[in-house]
């Protein structure tokens, strides 16, 4: 019995330092979007756009990955009496839209792949746009999860 409780204590100290990687890697992803958005428009293949979208494009996705495969599924394995139980509820709240949010940072990711022409990025500052606001509400959801978890990581540690 001791070795379930240990199994599940060290397991739940690691969703506070998920948390932790999940706010760098938004942290991360925000400033290079910031980055992107802030070059002239209309933006042109000239060799800062590529590299910088791609970048972009790489932090966007260990973000999104972060969030649901790392912290959502750490959520998702705790007990039921686990401390973590209304971060999970909460959680399982906002999944849909969170949900959405992904498929829509996911379909932007996918249409900036390679290498692209004048054509091809002359609807990049509107999809920016688009994603800025598919962002927000993501990173409104995503709070309210990181509050939770850090309530509960309070009173564990109370």
């Amino acid at each position: 019995m001791n070795t379930v409780f240990a199994d599940d204590l060290v397991h739940s100290k690691a969703l506070p330092d998920l948390v932790t990687k999940l706010l760098t890697a938004r942290q991360d992803s925000l400033v290079l979007f910031q980055k992107l958005a802030a070059l002239q428009q209309p933006f042109a293949p000239a060799a800062s756009v590529p590299r910088l979208l791609q970048r972009f494009r790489q932090a966007l996705v260990d973000y999104l990955a972060l969030g649901l495969f790392e912290v959502f599924q750490a959520l998702e394995d705790q007990p039921t009496d686990s401390p973590y139980r209304r971060a999970r509820e909460i959680t399982r709240r906002c999944y849909a839209r969170i949900a959405r949010t992904t498929q829509a940072a996911l379909a932007f990711h996918d249409r900036y792949d390679g290498d692209l022409s004048q054509a091809e990025l002359a609807d990049l500052g509107a999809d920016l746009a688009q994603l800025g606001e598919q962002l927000a509400e993501r990173i409104e959801l995503e709070d309210r999860i990181v509050a939770a978890i850090r309530k509960s990581c309070d009173t564990i540690a109370a």
